[in-house]
């Protein structure tokens, strides 16, 4: 009888654990930053648009889930989602090992490098001696906040809250030159009106000490399973031919990378 005792209560204890571990992934919050484009951005009546935003969807879709959609900022974004106020960033953010402490990530849905970009009328070589005592606009707490941060220690850095913020400065002379992905930065201001006399200057940037391996989606650890549900849902867009659909909207280009 003890020994019947024993496996009912294992059986038991077997259920409950799966049960504790098993998550409804029915509907998926996703956080999103709202303040990066063409990747994503807010329009004056609120809506969220971009290609951060339309694969978000589309991978919502792919696994049969509801998605919510979370606007956060981007200082904010890793605490927030560890603190579960969403369940996964789509949010071009960097795959890097620094950010592998925190939380676990899908893999890469697009990799693009990273550029500097300064007034036509600046004579400026990409240099640690050419960045000396040059002031450089970057993001906050972003991959190029960190490349800028170790490989020109000699240039002074004005750090933002957002990119828009920094398009803002460059435009009012406040920093020399700016740093971001040269995608975002050459539709996000470039092609803006009020970038029409910024221009990008030296290479591309990808070094993986830095840049990680692309953009993927933040999930945390234990999640497992959503992880294992987002990696099959990037696979199944990319075969079906929904990524280069949504990609085509906003690049002339493959967007996803080698």
């Amino acid at each position: 009888m003890k020994f019947y005792r024993y496996i009912l209560a294992a059986v038991l204890a077997s259920t409950f654990v799966f049960s504790a571990q098993a998550a409804d992934w029915s509907k998926v919050r996703i956080g999103v930053e709202g303040a990066y484009p063409p990747f994503s951005e807010m329009t004056p009546d609120g809506e969220l648009i971009g290609f951060d935003i339309d694969i978000a969807n589309a991978l919502c879709e792919a696994i049969g889930a509801e998605c919510d959609l979370v606007p956060q900022d981007w200082d904010g974004i890793i605490p927030a989602l560890l603190a579960k106020k969403y369940d996964a960033i789509v949010a071009s953010m960097s795959i890097t090992e620094e950010r592998k402490e925190k939380v676990a990530f899908t893999n890469k849905y697009y990799q693009t490098p990273a550029k500097f970009a300064k007034p036509k009328s600046m004579d400026v070589e990409v240099t640690a001696e050419g960045l000396a005592g040059k002031t450089v606009g970057v993001q906050r707490a972003t991959t190029h906040d960190n490349f800028i941060t170790e490989e020109f220690p000699d240039a002074e850095i004005s750090r933002y809250a957002t990119q828009d913020e920094a398009y803002l400065d460059a435009v009012s002379g406040r920093v020399d030159l700016l740093l971001a992905d040269s995608v975002a930065m050459q539709d996000g201001f470039l092609r803006s009106e009020q970038g029409a006399d910024w221009e990008f200057v030296g290479p591309g940037f990808t070094d993986p000490k830095y840049f990680g391996d692309g953009a993927g989606i933040a999930v945390r650890k234990e999640d497992t399973d959503l992880v294992d549900l987002l990696n099959k849902a990037i696979d199944d867009i990319r075969a079906s031919g929904k990524y280069d659909e949504i990609a085509s909207k906003y690049f002339d280009f493959d967007v996803y990378g080698g």
